[in-house]
Parts: C-alpha cells; sequence; structure tokens
C-alpha cells in the first residue's frame, strides 16, 4: 500500500515537468523564429539602404556616402543652375561671334556687386608731346588721390595712350618708361609701333585695350591738344546711356583730298567714289562709342581696315552696323560754349 501510494504521489510530478519541457521548447521555438524574422527584416531593411544609397550615388554622381532629402534638393537646384549657365554661355557666344556683347549695368565680382564705370578715355598722345601731356595734367587730367577719387565716384579713366618705339628700348621708350613710373597714368602698347601713318591702327588698339581691362558704358578717344570739360562730358555721356550702339560726336563728311602734297591726304581716295567725299562720320578731336562697338572693334580688329586717318577709320568701320550716330555739337571742340565738352588748343 505504501508502495502504491508512492507510485501515485510520483506520476504527477513527471507529468508537471514533460509540461515544463514543452512550453520552454514552445517558447524557444517562437523566440527563435522572431529573432530571425527581426534579424531577416533588418537584414533586408539594411540591404535596402545601401540599394537606395547607390542608386542615389548613381544618379547624382555623389560620393559614397547616403544623401540626405536636403542634400539631394540642393544637388538637384545645383544642376538647374548649370542649365542657366549653359544656356548663358552659349548665348554669349552667339553675342561673340556676332560682334555684339549683352549691355550689363552691373557685373559680379566674387561675392560683391562691382558698379559699372561711365567712360575710359584715351588721350592719343606720341614721342615728344611730353609739354602738351604735362598742360592736360594741369588743366582737367588729375592724378594722385584725385584720380582714384573721379574714378570711385563718377566712373571716369583717363589714360594717355603711346606705342613702342620702332628702335625698341631706345631714348624715347625709356623717356616714356620713366614718365610712366612717375605719373602712372599712360597705357603703353607694346605691340604698336608709333608712326604718324599708323594712328589708325593704334586708335583700335586703344578701343580693344581698354575694353579688355575695364567693363565702361562708353570709351572716348581724344587728341593730346583737346581740353575736356570733366562735368559736362558726364552730363552728356548719361543722357546717351539709354543708347545700346552710340557713336557719338562732332559728326562731318568733308573732302577727301587725293594729291600727296595736301595736308589730309588720303592713299586711298578712290575708294570713296567719284564724288570724293567722306561718308558720315565723327570729328577725330574727340569721339565716342559705347561698349558694343568697343567690343565689335576688339574681336574683329584683325580684320577691320584703316586708312589714314583715325576718324574716316573709325567710321568706316561702324557704317555697315545697326548703329545709332549722334551728331552732338558740344563734341564741336572748335565752337566752345556753356556747356561744351571740350577746346582744342
Amino acid at each position: 500500500m505504501v508502495n502504491s501510494r508512492g507510485s501515485n504521489n510520483h506520476r504527477p510530478s513527471s507529468a508537471s515537468s514533460f509540461r515544463s519541457r514543452i512550453s520552454f521548447l514552445m517558447l524557444s521555438m517562437f523566440a527563435t523564429m522572431a529573432s530571425l524574422y527581426v534579424a531577416g527584416r533588418l537584414w533586408q531593411d539594411a540591404e535596402n539602404r545601401v540599394y537606395m544609397t547607390q542608386e542615389l550615388d548613381r544618379r547624382t554622381g555623389q560620393g559614397h556616402s547616403a544623401i540626405s532629402v536636403d542634400d539631394t534638393l540642393k544637388i538637384i537646384d545645383c544642376r538647374e543652375q548649370q542649365k542657366k549657365l549653359g544656356a548663358l554661355q552659349a548665348e554669349l557666344e552667339k553675342a561673340r561671334q556676332q560682334g555684339f556683347i549683352s549691355n550689363f549695368l552691373t557685373e559680379n565680382s566674387g561675392t560683391q556687386r562691382k558698379r559699372k564705370l561711365l567712360v575710359v578715355i584715351g588721350i592719343v598722345t606720341r614721342f615728344g608731346r611730353k609739354n602738351n601731356r604735362d598742360a592736360i595734367r594741369k588743366a582737367w587730367m588729375p592724378s594722385g588721390a584725385v584720380s582714384k577719387k573721379l574714378e570711385e565716384e563718377k566712373g571716369i579713366i583717363i589714360r594717355f595712350v603711346i606705342g613702342r618705339s620702332a628702335n625698341r628700348g631706345d631714348g624715347s621708350d625709356k623717356d616714356i618708361d620713366n614718365e610712366n613710373r612717375q605719373m602712372d597714368d599712360f597705357i603703353i602698347l607694346n605691340d604698336h609701333v608709333e608712326a604718324p601713318e599708323e594712328s589708325s591702327k593704334k586708335v583700335k588698339l586703344f578701343f580693344a585695350h581698354a575694353v579688355e581691362h575695364w567693363n565702361a558704358e562708353f570709351y572716348l578717344k581724344v587728341n593730346d591738344d583737346v581740353y575736356i570739360n570733366i562735368d559736362a562730358l558726364g552730363a552728356v555721356l548719361g543722357s546717351h546711356l539709354d543708347k545700346y550702339r552710340a557713336y557719338i560726336g562732332c559728326m562731318k563728311s568733308g573732302e577727301v583730298f587725293s594729291q600727296p602734297a595736301q595736308k589730309w591726304y588720303e592713299p586711298e581716295w578712290w575708294k570713296f567714289g567719284d564724288g570724293k567725299s567722306y561718308f558720315r562720320h565723327a570729328s577725330g578731336e574727340i569721339y565716342v562709342i559705347s561698349r558694343s562697338l568697343a567690343q565689335f572693334i576688339s574681336i574683329n580688329r584683325a580684320i577691320l581696315r584703316t586708312y589714314a586717318h583715325d576718324d574716316v577709320s573709325a567710321g568706316s568701320w561702324f557704317i555697315g552696323l545697326d548703329v545709332k550716330h549722334v551728331d552732338e555739337n558740344k563734341f564741336c571742340c572748335s565752337s566752345w560754349s556753356s556747356g561744351s565738352v571740350c577746346a582744342a588748343s
């Protein structure tokens, strides 16, 4: 009886133990399956992230790290800006091929806005004319700090324009170099040889040099025996800012001289027809052209024909172009009056 009771007491304990082992196995299996599921999802998510990163890298051409939404938007915006820049460059190249450049009032210089100059004045001079240059410096051409103030406040730059001696490095060249070291107010055209018959080429090179070095509304040529009223000049040029391709001066149309002994002899007189009369052009003492015309000269200088006189040459360059000829009587230096820009000595 005792054994029988003992046997009966043992069976319930074994059944409870068996149930506990079953529950533990099921829990372990469930935990394992849950772990595998979570690991699988994490692995899949990781693969998805890698794929998305690689796809973004492939589409954006960027580095080897994940790209945020903000970065992606910046990339898209940058590409849009590149497209606009490409379109502007294409437009600029087309304008260059046509000989004209768009008339921007301002240009970017780094992060600052740089104001466009009003005018670059080139005083055409020669060797042995230092007295003329000194007279101009005393009369209307400032130097040093005053010259800098004129540039900053009124946007006006003034320089003497001269070439080099045929005997390169001789006394004439050294005198000009010394004068320039003292005054710092020259444009020295190193590729131009000074000669009376080459004056038209010098003016052409001046316009090309000036437009390549300074961004101005206008470019002005004047002789070294002409005196300018700077305030009057600024007022007159300011009234013509709306003219994109402007050629401003005291317009004339004089006789073509065909005899070598005559002062204003033109070796190619026969090109001007049987009437021997010049086309309309500005007097050579002083005349002004707008930036687009100076750019046209710079681009086409190798093929622009020059005649004996620079005023005739300049007029010939613009004959076939859509140019506004402005006959401005304030540029007629022989008749000084109130508001006149110039006077000839």
